[in-house]
């Protein structure tokens, strides 16, 4: 049985693993004081160690570590991952260091059990996105743009991000990307180093085309290779709407480049139902309160349901009226108007939403189309969420005050005593989706 330990003067944390994991055939040890990593460590010679980025936790590991490679006969090294806040600087220090992996708190089962997966296929070898070379089955979900409205790039963006709206999901070969944001940028510029030579098949599927959500696409790399399909996918009159909409913004004076001109196999299908296949994946769509058109969009994937709702506003602040925004949480009558949206995400596994304001400044922003983070938590517990995503990030957020509202909406969740998992949306963040067995 393969062993992992568990290094923290956190008792909460180094018990968070232990029934998920050993059911999967991982022996899990904790220790929360030198002596007893020390004894474990030579003991039982973990595959990999998990501890806290702080003297003296880490000390310690990286001490045996050392000690470990100057025996002659030593062959075998687990692997150190570092857990730290997340900030830019401490992961370059960690790293710098000599960790392998390192992870940002909160780590939660999901996340460590792809570093598992990859550090019993590959070792410490990269590991491979589903439908490339080498490419698994399970569901794997990457953000490459999360803020709203306009990019935001910065020294006080770079941790979650400046890009606008881009979100990869990958089942099987089926590559799905959920708007072309300048995100779409990177993606794009990853795929064509995965794929090299051998051609990308994608559907695009647009919730609406309002710039921050179409902007990147002429930036979109595949799109200018003839070998590759890349379909686009949206409603109402997308044939001619939305093919005039891209066009347009990549027209003489605004773009060197016109559509046209672009050589890749590109198609538009116009949606006509609500419920549909891309490939292999059921996707449900529903029309959202956001100016315009705007659909959402529901995936039903092997490893479980994925709803994006970027552009939303909901009718929890607005019903209530109240300005005491942890009163408003504790609610726990549906508006009318938002049990629609409630009916469409209920029971997702994750669920990713705009959520660019929060209560006191979302009452100067009522009609704008987007939520606060508030009303999206307490959206997430009514549907019974798995795991929540606050997403669509308002350009002049900081990460220090993405970080708070973060805080804040797990305090509301945890006063519900609901097990709802929250998060905000964090370019290069991948979600894992293991395949579910009947």
């Amino acid at each position: 049985m393969k062993t992992i330990l568990v290094i923290s003067g956190d008792q909460a944390f180094r018990g968070r693993f232990t029934p998920g994991l050993s059911g999967q055939g991982w022996s899990v040890l904790d220790a929360s004081d030198s002596q007893r990593a020390l004894s474990l460590t030579s003991q039982h010679q973990p595959e990999l160690i998990l501890c806290d980025w702080e003297t003296p936790w880490f000390e310690i590991a990286r001490s045996y570590l050392k000690a470990l490679g100057e025996k002659e006969n030593s062959i075998h090294r687990p692997i150190l991952v570092a857990v730290g806040d997340g900030q830019i600087a401490e992961k370059m220090a960690a790293l710098e260091s000599g960790v392998d992996e390192y992870l940002a708190h909160p780590v939660d089962l999901q996340t460590l059990e792809k570093l598992l997966a990859r550090v019993s296929s590959n070792g410490q070898g990269t590991a491979k996105l589903n439908g490339g070379p080498g490419g698994n089955q399970d569901t794997l979900v990457k953000f490459w743009g999360v803020r709203g409205s306009i990019a935001a790039p910065g020294p006080e963006t770079v941790y979650y991000g400046g890009n606008t709206s881009c979100v990869e999901v990958r089942s099987g070969s089926e590559i799905i990307v959920l708007d072309a944001g300048t995100g779409i940028r990177k993606l794009g510029l990853s795929l064509v180093q995965e794929f090299k030579d051998r051609p990308i098949r994608l559907n695009v599927l647009l919730t609406h085309s309002h710039w921050d959500h179409i902007q990147g696409f002429p930036f979109f790399p595949p799109a200018y290779n003839l070998k590759n399909e890349v379909t686009i996918c949206g409603f109402e009159g997308a044939r001619q709407g939305l093919q005039s909409t891209l066009s347009t913004q990549m027209e003489n004076p605004y773009f060197p480049i016109s559509m046209e001109q672009m050589p890749g196999g590109i198609s538009i299908r116009e949606l006509k139902e609500l419920s549909f296949k891309v490939g292999n994946i059921d996707v449900k769509a529903h029309f959202l309160n956001h100016p315009g058109i705007c659909a959402g969009y529901r995936l039903f994937t092997p490893g479980g349901s994925i709803s994006y709702l970027p552009d939303v506003e909901l009718f929890q602040q607005a019903r209530t009226r109240n300005k005491d925004s942890e009163r408003r949480a504790e609610i726990n009558t549906v508006p009318e108007e938002d049990s629609n949206v409630l009916d469409f995400i209920c029971g997702s596994d994750v669920l990713i939403i705009d959520s660019q304001y929060d209560a006191e400044e979302y009452g100067k922003h009522i009609g704008w189309g987007h939520s606060c983070f508030e009303d999206a938590v307490t959206l997430a517990m009514q549907g019974g969420v798995r795991r929540l995503f606050l997403f669509h990030h308002d350009p002049d957020h900081t990460d220090e005050q993405i970080s708070r509202m973060v805080a804040r909406a797990r305090q509301i969740a945890q006063r519900h005593h609901s097990p709802l998992i929250v998060e905000a949306a964090r370019e290069g963040c991948e979600v894992a989706l293991p395949t579910k067995r009947a």
